[in-house]
């Protein structure tokens, strides 16, 4: 119509003349704020569609060249700068994609790569001449899949071809084994459903024949954020000698199900215990959440605290292994948490808490750091330098989390920091070194095959810098990723729907079952090396002589490799998104 046709080639007008200043405003608008960059991308949405409009309309020669601008002026944004809306709206990025993914499955039941519940088969016997393979492999269907076995023969990699090379000879760390944490949503969670599905989700777990064969559980010292609510196990204000102590809330569903595991592992998990908090009488700011920290007056009581619980554990007949000091010290959050900074913990630990455990004759262990990677050095680094301190610890721990392509506050310059792990070892060999806590934030993050990826390589890495064992954040979480008394969802290998009585194994759980189904305790890590980046691997020989190597492709790419032992050659293929695990007889490591 008539009327329509001015008011476009008017308002299209006027836009030509202001596109003419848009690039130069844009490109400093950009430069100045990374908020303000993406408010540009509205108005550049309106100037495409008035293009568009004008083209339609009016298709004069200088609509046409205003369309070729738009186009371009668009490809010139996404080049240059959409790098910068990415990382200015990652928390808005990251929570529309997990509210986006809890919807579909809540409303259309869509899963992506999750799976229902199911026992694994038990894991293949390695035949002599035989590379016996699993895999998991993104968009196939394959999860935890035996696949037809390799022939292993004599032979060399054939020129230019990637290449895996083991040296079963060359030895390194020994492997202690994988766990979960028992926290009360987790067991609250398994209450909710079917007596079958507690089952099958516990047996998924700590079985070795059916399940992940997990053998290290960690318990949260009074609350923590997946807690129902806020609580203490010395709520008496100002009692020093701890004379009200009680763990009798741990019977109502944390300690029945650290019993089922163990039944179900067929012996004791290796239990820690961390606290999020001491209770709120003994802080400087009376509440366990929002930050604070110790009380020097009741430092001494706080290291009692310690050798209560253990003491209180053992008596129910579920003894300690060890505590970590502190979960995430440098953490001033919304839920429990108490502050140290390295001095404070090392001081802590020299002058209390390192003579308490070691005057309980338990044996206890003393796990220091307990936070991320990015300062485990620096704190490893003033512990180890004090050698009273440094004689009560057992080693250092730390979470996974600051990793820039998976958490929306981390530096983009980068905070994961892999090799700040190997640093630790270097500056005391004689130590150990455990990942103390990962999981996903923001929400379940149902099918998401990406977590699997991320724990495949940090599994793979921290391995390669002498970690010795690697134990993950809550045991299963329902279908909203809590319950959290603070809101902070986040994923589990395992989704309990407690609405449908349904339970899912994530991605992440198959991304576990390639490492704790085939990596024994007692295994040594061996020499491996690879000739290409995207076969990330680790390779392990067992107490019984049989060799695993775990190998990730995270690319796009099929990649077809070489697997190298000891002059004996095996072709293999590496598919695009997988995770593969090999198994080799302890019979082809001795034929020399």
């Amino acid at each position: 119509p008539a009327p329509f046709s001015a008011c476009v080639r008017a308002a299209s007008s006027s836009l030509e003349m202001l596109w003419l200043l848009w690039p130069a405003s844009g490109v400093a608008a950009a430069l100045a704020s990374n908020k303000v960059l993406g408010w540009m991308l509205f108005p550049i949405c309106v100037l495409t569609f008035t293009s568009v409009t004008s083209f339609l309309y009016w298709r004069s020669l200088v609509s046409i060249i205003f369309c070729i601008l738009c186009a371009g002026y668009w490809t010139y944004i996404y080049i240059k700068w959409w790098w910068l809306v990415k990382m200015g709206y990652r928390k808005e990025l990251s929570e529309g994609k997990a509210w986006l993914t809890r919807w579909l499955y809540r409303k259309v039941g869509l899963t992506f790569y999750a799976s229902p519940a199911s026992p694994l088969p038990p894991p293949p016997e390695p035949t002599a001449g035989e590379v016996s393979i699993v895999r998991s492999a993104r968009g196939t269907g394959e999860r935890m899949t035996s696949v037809p076995p390799l022939k292993l023969e004599k032979g060399w990699p054939g020129k230019g071809q990637p290449t895996l090379i083991i040296d079963p000879t060359v030895r390194f760390q020994t492997h202690d084994g994988f766990g979960t944490a028992f926290t009360e949503a987790s067991a609250k969670v398994l209450a909710e459903m079917s007596s079958a599905n507690q089952e099958r989700i516990v047996e998924a777990y700590f079985c070795r024949k059916t399940g992940l064969g997990f053998n290290i559980g960690r318990l949260h010292m009074n609350s923590c954020d997946f807690s129902d609510g806020n609580w203490s196990c010395c709520e008496k204000e100002g009692d020093a000698e701890l004379e009200s102590f009680t763990v009798e809330r741990y019977e109502q569903a944390i300690l029945p199900l650290v019993r089922r595991a163990n039944k179900a592992a067929g012996e004791a998990v290796k239990l820690f215990a961390s606290p999020w908090s001491p209770p709120a009488w003994m802080k400087d700011k009376p509440q366990m959440c929002h930050g604070g920290k110790l009380k020097p007056e009741w430092a001494a009581t706080w290291a009692k605290f310690y050798v209560k619980f253990a003491e209180a554990l053992k008596g129910k007949g579920l003894p300690l292994w060890g505590f970590s000091v502190q979960n995430e010290p440098q953490a001033e959050l919304s839920w429990e948490n108490c502050l140290y900074n390295h001095d404070e913990e090392r001081d802590f630990i020299r002058d209390h808490l390192g003579p308490a455990l070691k005057g309980s004759g338990m044996d206890l262990k003393l796990i220091a750091w307990d936070h991320n990677r990015d300062d485990l050095f620096l704190r490893a680094h003033t512990i180890y330098s004090d050698p009273v301190a440094a004689e009560f610890v057992y080693g250092m721990g730390w979470h996974w989390y600051g990793d820039p392509r998976y958490e929306w506050w981390a530096d983009a310059a980068g905070m994961a920091c892999f090799e700040n792990v190997a640093h630790v070892h270097a500056l005391r060999p004689d130590k150990h070194l455990w990942v103390t806590e990962t999981c996903q934030e923001l929400g379940p993050h149902i099918g998401d095959w990406t977590t699997a990826e991320r724990y495949a390589e940090s599994i793979i890495r921290d391995f390669n810098n002498w970690c010795e064992a690697w134990v993950d954040w809550n045991l299963v979480l329902n279908e909203f990723g809590g319950p959290n008394h603070k809101g902070n969802e986040c994923s589990a290998p395992i989704i309990a729907d407690t609405a449908r009585d349904r339970v899912l194994l994530q991605p992440s759980y198959y991304a576990f079952g390639h490492f704790s189904r085939y990596i024994h305790r007692g295994a040594q890590r061996v020499l491996c090396s690879s000739s290409r980046d995207c076969l990330l691997a680790t390779a392990y020989i067992n107490p019984d002589g049989s060799l695993v190597v775990v190998v990730l492709n995270q690319t796009e790419h099929y990649k077809d490799f070489d697997l190298m032992v000891g002059g004996k050659v095996a072709r293999a293929q590496g598919l695009p998104h997988s995770i593969t695990t090999y198994i080799i007889s302890a019979k082809d490591l001795d034929a020399k």
